[in-house]
């Protein structure tokens, strides 16, 4: 199993993630089909947000109190919100045909996005890697505490899912074949199809597993599912839209409303956490511990073991290994097709499309303007 998913709290959970799926399914649609629902969704809020979020940083609304500053304070957070949703911003512009969405080298922007956010999550997993190195001396695996109040433990998975990650930044194709849908709801990527879909998916549910173990519950689970579920049933080939936006909705509901996950509604515990469950360990309560560690600058060193130990949880990593050896096996798997039809098609896979003929990239075709 991936997830403890067996405590009291289970129901609740379940009822959790269900609100979370559905929430940002409907933001989602929202936010895609009219441009004002886009405006609002992604300009006008996010704005406004900002100027909360300088106010509480500077004592405004409860100052240190205030549950934004208490527990989402960090750079990483603030940097994931915005670059989610300045991609939103740019997608809006390629839809419309507005501003720099006329100019064709703008896009690129899409995959210099993506790209981007796939290697900060790739330098995440690096440093989770190396802490652990850093610890015993290998990569078998050491618990270290993060600045954003996690317990990571790192090993030879993280490097493992590093390899899956650069891969993946290859297997986008067709890179600036953009097209609006008729009903100009859509940013279309025709050649992203699920061949894509599936390898990014399971990197990213593996990135968030090994990197945000107390939050993948959602983010790593609802938030992936939400724009595949909406791109397989109704929004072919509008699935980096669908990601962005989500991403964007959750980033922005979890800065604001970080206590839904750590304490309103726990997130379900991976299995590294072993024991923690029946031991009655809280999310609420890793972060606590974790936090005190990384503050008192012993985050990267045996204190974070310590601490998980006494709180009598023992690492069970075999599930974070598992699904690290499935990214890569399955972008490579993504790459090696992508080559293969190249080839055959002598085709530049980046800047044409090779995946014509395929069922995904028919029906996203035939949504074109």
């Amino acid at each position: 199993m991936l997830f403890q998913l067996y405590s009291d709290q289970a129901v609740v959970s379940l009822i959790g993630w269900v609100c979370v799926f559905a929430g940002l399914i409907i933001m989602n649609e929202i936010g895609r089909r009219t441009k004002i629902g886009g405006m609002l969704i992604f300009v006008v809020i996010p704005a406004i947000l900002t100027v909360y979020f300088i106010a509480a940083h500077f004592g405004a609304f409860g100052g240190a109190s205030n549950p934004t500053v208490a527990y989402m304070d960090g750079w990483f957070h603030y940097f994931k919100l915005y670059a989610a949703d300045i991609g939103c911003v740019g997608f809006m512009m390629i839809k419309y045909n507005e501003g720099l969405g006329k100019k064709e080298w703008f896009k690129w922007w899409p995959w210099f996005i993506v790209s981007a956010n796939i290697m900060i999550a790739n330098i995440s997993d690096l440093e989770s890697a190396f802490a652990a190195y850093g610890i015993t001396g290998d990569f078998s695996g050491a618990w270290w505490a993060s600045n954003e109040g996690v317990f990571i433990y790192g090993g030879w998975w993280n490097i493992l899912n590093f390899i899956a990650g650069m891969i993946n930044i290859f297997c986008m194709t067709g890179c600036v074949k953009l097209y609006s849908s008729k009903d100009n709801k859509d940013m279309l990527w025709p050649d992203m199809t699920v061949w894509f879909i599936v390898a990014y998916d399971v990197w990213n549910f593996e990135y968030t597993y090994l990197n945000l173990p107390t939050h993948t519950w959602y983010c790593g689970v609802a938030l992936l599912l939400a724009p595949t579920f909406a791109n397989a049933l109704w929004n072919k080939g509008g699935w980096i839209q669908n990601r962005a936006n989500t991403l964007a909705i959750w980033c922005m509901w979890a800065q604001v409303v970080p206590l839904f996950q750590l304490k309103w509604v726990p997130a379900v515990l991976p299995t590294v956490y072993g024991g923690a469950t029946e031991n009655g360990v809280t999310t609420m309560d890793l972060y606590e511990k974790a936090i005190a560690i990384y503050n008192a600058g012993q985050g990267k060193t045996t204190a974070a073991n310590e601490a998980i130990a006494a709180m009598g949880i023992v690492a069970d990593p075999r599930a974070q290994g598992a699904v690290a050896i499935a990214a890569v096996a399955v972008n490579v798997l993504c790459i090696s097709v992508i080559i293969k039809r190249a080839l055959e098609m002598h085709k530049n896979p980046y800047k044409e499309e090779v995946f014509v003929g395929t069922r995904d990239f028919e029906e996203a075709m035939a949504r074109r303007a």
